[in-house]
Formats: C-alpha cells, sequence, structure tokens
C-alpha cells in the first residue's frame, strides 16, 4: 500500500512553511512599512504645525534672527532625523538643516504648497532634490492673518525601512518558532494518527481477504486505540462465529444424518426381505421416534432462527405463571408415572401476575421441566417454585438428578452441546432446549441463571415482570 496520505501531508506541510514565510516577507512587510509611513507623517505633521505656528512666525516681526531659527531647525533635525527647509511664500529659502548628502536649493521651482492637499504628505523625491524617496510634510508659516511662509519636514523612508526591518525580526523569530512547533505537531500526527491509521487500513486489507486472525498492534488510551480493540474484538467474534458456523452445520448434519441413516436402513431392509413382516411393528416404531426425532430437531431449528432474525416481536400479555407453571406440568404425568417422580408446586398465596409472551414463557417452562424429569433419579422430585422480590416474580425449576460439572456449566446454552453424562439419558434430546430457553428469556431482557452440583441436582431460575 503506498503511503499517499502520508506524502499529501508532507506535501502539504512544506506548502504551508513557503506560504507562510512568503506572506510574512511580502504582505507582512508591507503592512507594516505602510503604517510606519502613516504614522511617521502624522507625527512629522505634528511636529511642522506646532513649530510653524509657536515659533517660527517670530521670524517675520524680526523678534528671530535666520541663525536662531537655523539653531532651531538643527535641533529639531537631530529630534526628526529629517531634512527640514524653512521657506517664504514663493518658495525661496529662508534657511535649512538637512541631513548628511542632502542639501536645500535656494528656491523651489515650481513650488506649490497646495500640492499635498488633504493627505499632509507626499512620497517621492520631492521635485528631484533627493536622491532616495523622503516622506514629505509642509506646514504654513502665519503671522498677521497671512501666510508667510512654509516649514517642509523631508524624511528618508530609509531610515522606516530600517525601523520595519528590526521590527520584523522578532517576528521572523517567532514565525521560525511556530514553524518549528508545526513541524513537532506533523511529528505526533505521524506517531499518533497516522501509523495507527495505517495498521487499522491493514488490518481492514487483511480481514476483507480472510484473514481474521490478524490483531491490530495499536494499544493506546484513546479513540485510535478504542477502534483497535473494537476491531480486534471484531475479529475474533468473526473468526468465533465462522468456527461456531462449522460446528452447527457439522452438528445439524449429525444429527440429521444419524436418523436418516436408520431409517433408510430399516425400509430397505423390510423392503428386500431382511427383516420379516412379523417383526414390522417393531422397526416401524423405531421409524416412528427417529422421524419424532427429525421432527423436533427442525421445530428447534425453526425456533433458534426466529430468535436469530433480530426481528422477533414479543406478543406480550398478563397472565398468571403459577396457572401456566400447573398446566405445564400435568402434561409430564405420563413420564413422572414412568419414572416415578413427583413435581412439587411452590407457589405465592396470590395469583403471580406477569407481563411476557405467553407462548414464549410456556415454551420455556416446558423445557426445563422436560429436562428435569428427564435427569431426575427415579423416585425423587422436582420442584417448581414461584417468589416475588420488588417487581419481579422469579421462577425456579430444581430437581434432584445427576447434576453438571463446574467445566461443563457454562457450556450448557450452545447450541447441540450435551454434556457427556446427559448422554446416555437424553436419546431423544437435540441439544438445543436450553439454548432456547436463554434466547427467549434475554428477549424479554431479562435473566436466567443455573446452580448445579454433581450427584445432588440443578436448578434454574429466571426472571418476568411483574405485571399490576
Amino acid at each position: 500500500m503506498k503511503s499517499t496520505l502520508h506524502l499529501k501531508f508532507v506535501f502539504l506541510y512544506i506548502i504551508f512553511g513557503f506560504l507562510m514565510i512568503f506572506t510574512a516577507a511580502t504582505l507582512g512587510k508591507q503592512l507594516l512599512l505602510n503604517q510606519l509611513k502613516a504614522d511617521s507623517s502624522q507625527s512629522l505633521y505634528r511636529e511642522a504645525n506646532l513649530a510653524a505656528s509657536n515659533y517660527l512666525p517670530s521670524y517675520f516681526t524680526e523678534n528671530l534672527s535666520s541663525w536662531d531659527v537655523h539653531f532651531q531647525l538643527n535641533a529639531m533635525r537631530i529630534y526628526l532625523d529629517s531634512s527640514l527647509w524653512f521657506v517664504g511664500a514663493d518658495g525661496t529659502l529662508i534657511t535649512a538643516s538637512n541631513l548628511e548628502n542632502t542639501s536645500a536649493p535656494e528656491i523651489i521651482v515650481e513650488f506649490d504648497p497646495a500640492e499635498i492637499g488633504g493627505n499632509q504628505h507626499v512620497e517621492g523625491d520631492y521635485h528631484g532634490y533627493f536622491q532616495e524617496e523622503v516622506i514629505t510634510v509642509m506646514a504654513p508659516v502665519i503671522q498677521g492673518f497671512h501666510t508667510k511662509g512654509y516649514l517642509l519636514i523631508h524624511q528618508p523612508v530609509t531610515i522606516l525601512e530600517t525601523r520595519c526591518s528590526r521590527m520584523m525580526l522578532p517576528f521572523y523569530i517567532t514565525l521560525g518558532v511556530i514553524f518549528i512547533l508545526s513541524l513537532i505537531f506533523l511529528i505526533g500526527f505521524q506517531y499518533f494518527v497516522y501509523r495507527p491509521l495505517r495498521l487499522i487500513t491493514e488490518a481492514a486489507t487483511q480481514y476483507a481477504s480472510g484473514n481474521l486472525d490478524y490483531e491490530i498492534p495499536v494499544y493506546t488510551q484513546d479513540e485510535m486505540g478504542y477502534l483497535s480493540a473494537s476491531l480486534n474484538y471484531m475479529s475474533s467474534q468473526l473468526n468465533d462465529m465462522e468456527d461456531y458456523q462449522k460446528k452447527i452445520v457439522a452438528n445439524v448434519s449429525h444429527d440429521f444424518r444419524s436418523p436418516l441413516t436408520s431409517i433408510k436402513g430399516y425400509v430397505e431392509a423390510m423392503t428386500d426381505g431382511t427383516i420379516p413382516p412379523k417383526l414390522h411393528e417393531k422397526y416401524l416404531n423405531i421409524i416412528l421416534f427417529e422421524t419424532e426425532r427429525l421432527a423436533d430437531l427442525t421445530k428447534d431449528l425453526l425456533t433458534l432462527n426466529e430468535f436469530d432474525t433480530k426481528e422477533l416481536m414479543l406478543d406480550k400479555t398478563r397472565f398468571d405463571i403459577q396457572e401456566m407453571i400447573k398446566k405445564t406440568a400435568a402434561s409430564f404425568e405420563g413420564a413422572c408415572t414412568e419414572k416415578r417422580v413427583s413435581i412439587e408446586l411452590l407457589f405465592l398465596p396470590e395469583p403471580a401476575y406477569v407481563l411476557a409472551d405467553s407462548r414464549k414463557i410456556q415454551q420455556v417452562l416446558y423445557n426445563l421441566i422436560d429436562n428435569a424429569v428427564k435427569f431426575s433419579e427415579i423416585e425423587s422430585s422436582v420442584k417448581a417454585e414461584v417468589t416475588q422480590k420488588g417487581g419481579k416474580i422469579f421462577v425456579s425449576v430444581k430437581d434432584a438428578g445427576i447434576g453438571i460439572s463446574k467445566k461443563e456449566i457454562n457450556k450448557i446454552w450452545e447450541r447441540f452441546y450435551k454434556s457427556d453424562a446427559s448422554r446416555g439419558k437424553d436419546k431423544k434430546g437435540t441439544g438445543l432446549g436450553l439454548s432456547i430457553v436463554k434466547e427467549a428469556i434475554l428477549a424479554h431482557d431479562e435473566h436466567i441463571n443455573v446452580i448445579s452440583t454433581e450427584g445432588v441436582g440443578t436448578e434454574f431460575i429466571f426472571s418476568l415482570a411483574r405485571a399490576e
């Protein structure tokens, strides 16, 4: 399998890093420089207005000499890191204080005070007087309600660019840290997400090819670990189900083949005269017995199939469970008489009404009492007891028979299972009776338990919802 997802994430990470650096170096730097230009122009404009309104008008009243103005402009040049020109109303230079490698003209050609307009500043080389781009602001010097001159401040853009570069350096460092952190995130994604996901994908491929023994080696305590554990459990269940289906087919085939072989053999023997006519009745009874076994097996398989469809609709009604136990026990009179087994009924003084599917519960009672009578010792007793606790009715069927060993007690609910001790007594059983019992009780969202001791007996107890 190609690691296309991994390569896609690496490719996207490289693209992300390139775009991050490119955006920071172009858009980010340009936005910061534009903001610095705007802030600087506002600051220069305020300084120019303060000087033009509070200090420079005194020059035109002869209270200040040009040397005094020049001295003040020099101080402002150092403070503002800019060139300052003080010109007359027609653009003639009065005095100036220039940065290194710059000079002021005697008169500004085509001087137009309105060229700045409402923008407060202009950018460029200012009529070609500078060899680099500068920001120029202009403030009028008013004396006696007349504009006598102008103060121009020129700040090189390179100063702002240098300041911008210094300000961008921490940003680049932060960007590098973010890039490293994102790399750590990508490595973490590779280890915690991509690698488990690749193993899970491999497991899905193995399951699709029929290899249900494949186990996903992901054991983290997170969603990936939970998904892996769920898939491992699913594969084991499917594997067990496959083995179980093979076992079911083998058991069904065996249980059908034996009676059919007997029936076929006896019929052929009677047909070809191997069995004389005077013995036909004996072997017809055997054939009838085997036929009944096949009928019981088919009936039980259909019943279990009804539970397996998961579409079982219970017809719940209100009925007296004690009356149903009494009628069911009466149907075993013949079997009890033959083995000299008695059935004791221990009932509540009042009727015990339950809410359940009467047909399914009658089948449960029949199977439990049938097993109890079948495995009881001669001249023993079977007890059927009804008790009540809270909102539940509990039914107990207890025999004094051979019991069930500890190693087999958890297997009795399996389909077609017969313990070694029961095979000699359960000639007609299909091994499906207790499976039907458990499925019926679980369909009612109730519980059934078994208590057994070898040589003492077995007790089955199940619960039903009490009906008001």
